[in-house]
């Protein structure tokens, strides 16, 4: 007797082979299965969607291949996660096999039977080690913080939170204690009696994940063993993310901390997931399936829920929900979802006002310290060209006297934007990309940050043979050799030199360097850390008492709607990171370099208040029909020529005017990115709009054969490829 299973595997949507492929197979195999089968002359690893006894209408057996083989020893992957994974790939217009595929491990789709089995095996034999000390007892756990009036009071609530909740509580107000506890409470619950109980822990970036795997461990592992906290992101090789997977997909790990991409990890027995800074743009991919993880672990917390009164209902996981109005019981039966930030992003602020969402508020910080006061520093009553104003450095030579620490936030690394000849006017543009490539002066380089070219320094202009040229604008290195030099007569109270430190993307590449570096500030051996936005969210620095941003006006007059809500966050978190000692809090400040003291984001940044600042946004969106009032998405289009790119766009556009929902769409005509090229690509894009979402979905979903036949056009000949953007975040 054959099977025909449907088969996922990792095809681009635009490559219009199908959601899925037919197989023959001798066994039944169950939905979820991870097999390995043909395509075309290679074999790839694919995910059984549904493995039917008859093939589909009109199907012969010559018109099938037979799958190699299943990976054998892997716990099917569950309903629930194919339910997420479908959607994700309706909602962001991707096929479900690029999006489940892209989720699992790369070296897992690269392993066949036999190995995968040599793989389990060893894990096996590690796991059966026992995880208690020489003694043969488990390591002491350390005792845990006093609750706060307001933690205690959130985490009652969040118990018996029926709504996803976001918690808006300033920076310092313990919300990490907050996430602490609830996984604790989750984790103390009785599984289904297939898998234990489980959270998903997300943070944004990488480089926040070290200093909370510290605490999430020595929280968890002295109760439930080594092992028991997995970190999963794409700064982990491929065989540390294949173990940190499989201990989630088996259960073994019982929370899993990651980045954007754990929010598809296999987790049989998740009832909690934790989206921190859940406003932060690194949520939502940028590339392939362009999802957000914030929305997507919403909906998954959803799903998860329904499952679980499902089985409930059918007698297969305890009480009945009917019987269980709230308290442990009713908890044990949903996956909650909690959103944190001290400043919330728009939607999710909309959707709390709206009554979606359940807002739990923690506006105090732990201590009864004070939020930094805001200090502006008007640049125009400076000296010109001065970098970095004169009070402000002299109010850093002070902390650094008293034994304090302060920080300098420049989003912009490199020693300068651009390297200029001003008897020319040569720049150092990138010969590939319409951006100027960026000055490095530590390793002399001119370094394009969009394609990667590197080139030394030229000795003279390229152009004029003019021998001085100069860097245009400062980066984090010349704020650093600045301050350097100017803080050099400076004494420590101990006596010895102020030291000045710098912490971006070029000086944390190197495996382990994050973490030497967060050392060194945390022991007092920096005295003034300068870097870029990952500094500014998620630390507990605590000797910081002064925060500086030297360029907070780039984002004050930008085209995109949503450049001062992401500037007034920056600012908040960057604000947050001074003064979390309640004893040093009354003194901390935050100081911000501006041309335009009076721009309005000041004087709701100075009180603090984001629901303020948030009220004159939405107030100014919704005037505007811009998100969370309408929706929106990019049709993105890359190739050869910018006219072939564009003659994509507009015949996609004038193509799709018959289909369904048309009158509620509105379609932009075609423009270019603002980096228009990059890597010797052409790159343009064009706006959809509605005051719907569901006809948005609609018509997108119909549009995507329209887009696959415009690629064979005439006009369009040298198009490399075209992906379409669900709710961007930049235009």
């Amino acid at each position: 007797m054959a099977f025909w299973p449907s088969v996922v595997i990792a095809t681009p949507a635009h490559s219009g082979i199908g959601a899925s492929l037919t197989y023959r197979s001798e066994l039944s195999l169950a939905p979820g299965t991870l097999v390995r089968v043909p395509l075309g002359s290679r074999e790839v690893l694919g995910v059984v969607w549904d493995c039917p006894a008859e093939p589909p209408e009109g199907l012969t057996v010559a018109q099938t291949k037979s799958v190699v083989g299943a990976l054998e020893g892997l716990p099917p992957l569950n309903e629930r996660w194919r339910q997420l994974v479908s959607f994700a790939g309706r909602y962001y217009q991707r096929s479900a096999g690029e999006v489940a595929l892209a989720a699992l491990p790369p070296q897992l789709r690269e392993l066949d039977a036999t190995q995968l089995a040599r793989r389990l095996k060893r894990r096996a034999k590690a796991s059966a080690q026992p995880d208690a000390a020489p003694d043969g007892h488990a390591p002491p756990a350390a005792p845990w913080p006093a609750l706060s009036v307001e933690q205690a009071q959130v985490l009652a609530e969040l118990e018996c939170a029926n709504a996803p909740v976001l918690l808006f509580g300033a920076t310092g107000s313990g919300k990490t204690e907050v996430y602490l506890r609830a996984t604790q409470r989750v984790l103390e619950q009785a599984g289904d009696g297939q898998a234990p109980t489980q959270v998903l822990m997300m943070v944004p970036e990488i480089n926040l994940t070290p200093q909370l795997e510290s605490r999430f461990r020595e929280r968890f592992e002295p109760l439930f063993g080594a092992g028991a906290v997995v970190c999963l992101h794409s700064g982990m090789t491929p065989a540390q993310r294949l173990t940190s997977w499989l201990a989630a997909h088996t259960g073994q790990a019982r929370i899993v901390l990651g980045t954007r991409m754990a929010v598809f990890a296999s987790l049989p027995g998740l009832r909690l997931i934790v989206v921190d800074e859940e406003h932060d743009p690194s949520y939502k991919s940028q590339d392939g399936a362009r999802y957000s993880a914030r929305d997507l672990a919403v909906y998954r917390a959803k799903v998860e829920t329904e499952a679980l009164a499902t089985e409930a209902v059918a007698g297969r996981a305890g009480p009945q929900p009917s019987s269980l109005p709230g308290g442990e019981g009713a908890s044990a039966l949903r996956c909650q979802v909690l959103l944190g930030s001290a400043t919330p992003s728009l939607e999710s602020w909309h959707a709390a006002d709206q009554g979606r969402y359940l807002r739990l508020e923690m506006p105090g910080r732990i201590g009864g310290g004070s939020l930094p006061r805001l200090r502006l520093v008007d640049m125009n009553h400076q000296p010109k060209g001065a970098v970095l104003a004169l009070p402000l450095v002299a109010a850093m030579a002070e902390r650094i006297g008293r034994g304090e620490q302060c920080l300098v936030l420049l989003n912009r690394r490199g020693y300068a934007p651009v390297l200029a000849c001003h008897a020319c006017g040569w720049k150092s543009g990138c010969p590939h990309c319409s951006a100027y490539r960026v000055f490095h002066k530590l390793d002399r380089t001119l370094r394009c940050h969009h394609c990667g070219f590197t080139e030394r320094v030229p000795r003279a202009c390229p152009d004029c043979g003019n021998l001085d040229i100069s860097p245009v604008g400062r980066g984090t290195e010349q704020v650093e050799e600045q301050l350097a030099g100017l803080l050099a007569d400076v004494k420590r109270a101990d006596g010895g030199p102020a030291r000045v430190a710098r912490m971006d993307a070029d000086s944390t590449r190197l495996k382990g360097s994050l973490e030497v570096q967060l050392a060194a500030l945390h022991s007092g051996e920096v005295d003034v850390l300068v870097g870029t936005q990952m500094i500014a969210k998620g630390h507990d620095f605590r000797r910081i008492t002064l925060v500086a941003s030297v360029n907070a006006d780039s984002a004050l007059f930008a085209s995109d709607h949503r450049a001062p809500e992401r500037l007034f966050a920056l600012l908040m978190q960057a604000a947050g990171r001074a003064g979390r000692d309640a004893t040093q809090s009354a003194a901390s400040e935050m100081w911000v370099q501006t041309w335009y003291p009076q721009h309005p984001l000041f004087a709701s940044l100075k009180k603090h208040d984001f629901p303020g600042f948030a009220a004159e946004q939405l107030a100014e969106r919704e005037s505007a029909a811009m998100p969370p009032y309408g929706f929106q998405a990019l049709l993105r289009a890359d190739a050869r020529t910018q006219a072939a790119a564009q003659a994509f766009l507009n015949a996609a556009a004038e193509q799709g005017t018959a289909l369904p929902h048309r009158d509620e769409i509105t379609l932009y005509p075609a423009v270019p990115l603002t980096i228009q090229r990059v890597a010797n690509v052409e790159r343009a894009q064009l706006l959809v709009e509605s005051p719907s979402r569901a006809a948005l979905q609609r018509f997108l979903a119909a549009w995507q054969p329209v887009l696959l036949a415009c690629r064979s056009l005439p006009e369009a000949r040298g198009l490399v490829r075209f992906a379409v953007d669900v709710d961007p975040l930049s235009i």
